[in-house]
């Protein structure tokens, strides 16, 4: 495997180091941001520990809230084709309203 990255740190007296930003950067994380550690026979990986979010998603939904603040022009409103077949994909699939929502919610 290529590496793509590679940063140095230094673990302080207390076992503590800093993540360097790059790392941070692609990782996705910051400040209060969890990371995992995993060990195998080939070494140790780093990883966000919300291991229940898909980092591509998070990437793309990112984007489309950068997108839509420079371009709030750009937003129309569904055809009636994506419209039908949105409902067709989903109409199996049961939703209660009143559920909590997981993770943050920002309005």
């Amino acid at each position: 495997m290529a590496i793509s990255l590679e940063e140095i740190s230094t673990i302080t007296a207390k076992g503590q180091t800093t993540i360097p930003k790059a790392v941070r950067q692609a990782l996705g994380v910051d400040y209060g941001g969890r990371i995992a550690f995993r060990v195998s026979d080939g070494g140790v990986t780093v990883c966000r520990a919300d291991d229940n979010e898909d980092p591509a998603i998070d990437s793309f939904l990112n984007f489309l809230a950068a997108d839509l603040k420079r371009h709030p022009e750009a937003v129309k409103a569904l055809g009636p084709e994506l419209a039908a077949r949105i409902t067709a994909l989903t109409a199996d699939v049961p939703v209660d309203l009143d559920d909590a929502i997981d993770g943050d919610v920002a309005l």
